[in-house]
């Protein structure tokens, strides 16, 4: 039985204490971060560690690895990648190549990840910035239209899942308009509902088909003035749910973000009550951990259905010319280094 929870632990090896406490709350998923990975067979015996304290075969193992600022794999343990902005830049002049580049670098990247264990990586970026927003977005984006954003973003999620790899589309219904970084406190968007249909929302609803995505720790006062998207049963059903049209796999972000308030039960309770399939609590602190454990139902149901659907993208592995991927990571690195020198 798997539980509506996805767990970080705190470090490289998998401590006696973390072991029985997977084993025991069966959590859907592991997340790593860069405290988890130190070398490439350490990562394979951790992920091993934790699928064998789990018992199960359907676990997700997820990481960031968006390129640029986000990567928890850096060199030598990772490719280096360039961050979302430069295949912005390669679109301005030749969008289908810049398509085919970001799709090619995914399905390379794929492989690297499922060399580790990992299966999961919780990318693209689908928010639409505007000037002014916070930096948190920034240079994650794929540029500052809908179109635009979403015809990368799907290039990138189609090329990670060609390589049996899942793609968690991100942070939905939008963080663009964020003048706050969510880590730390909780941004306020007051745009009327009109301007996010036309922006921010109309991003993610042409990707609502992807098979997974994370919420946005934002409040949209024109849909609910009293919580986060994450928390707000309003945002999910009428707008991701709805609006939107995602019936993927769906979880929040990570729950000891200061963006959210309470205890970590009523945080775990919130965000699945609002209509989330999973619970995301990512910094490895185990009383937390047990906490979020105590407050998440077994997956069934919906839940269960979209689970099952996302586990499914595991199973492809189409080839591709890896070569050719290659050279186009290396124009787009070369893109990413020329618009920093230019800065």
């Amino acid at each position: 039985m798997t539980s509506a929870f996805i767990t970080g632990v705190s470090g490289a090896t998998l401590s006696a204490d973390e072991a029985r406490f997977l084993k025991s709350a069966a959590p859907a998923g592991l997340i790593l971060f860069a405290r988890n990975c130190v070398s490439h067979d350490q990562i394979r015996r951790l992920v091993g560690d934790a699928r064998g304290a789990v018992g199960s075969d359907d676990f997700l193992v997820l990481i960031d690895q968006e390129g640029g600022r986000v990567q928890r794999l850096r060199p030598p343990l990772g490719r280096a990648l360039p961050p979302a902005d430069a295949y912005a830049c390669l679109y301005e002049d030749d969008p289908a190549g810049a398509c085919d580049a970001a799709f090619l670098a995914a399905r390379l990247l794929a492989d690297d990840l499922r060399n580790l264990g990992i299966n999961t990586d919780c990318a693209p970026v689908v928010d639409v910035p505007v000037p002014g927003a916070h930096d948190i977005i920034g240079d994650r984006a794929y540029g500052r239209e809908p179109r635009q954003v979403a015809a990368l973003a799907r290039a990138v999620a189609e090329g990670f899942m060609a390589g049996g790899v899942l793609s968690v589309i991100k942070h939905i219904p939008g963080h663009g308009r964020a003048m706050a970084d969510s880590h730390i406190e909780l941004p306020v968007v007051t745009e009327a509902r009109a301007v996010l249909s036309a922006t921010d929302f109309a991003a993610f609803k042409a990707v609502a088909d992807m098979p997974a995505a994370m919420t946005a720790h934002v409040v949209f006062t024109a849909i609910d003035g009293a919580q986060p998207a994450s928390t707000s049963r309003t945002v999910t059903q009428d707008v991701i749910r709805g609006e939107i049209g995602f019936d993927g796999l769906l979880m929040s972000d990570d729950l000891s973000m200061k963006a959210l308030s309470g205890t970590f039960r009523e945080r775990a309770e919130g965000v699945l009550s609002a209509g989330s399939d999973l619970a995301l609590h990512c910094n490895g602190v185990l009383a937390e951990m047990e906490e979020v454990a105590s407050a998440v139902p077994v997956l069934a149901g919906d839940a269960l259905r979209r689970f099952e659907a996302a586990l499914a993208v595991f199973r492809r592995r189409e080839p591709y010319d890896s070569g050719r991927a290659e050279q186009q990571l290396a124009v787009a690195l070369g893109t990413a280094r020329r618009r920093t020198e230019s800065v």
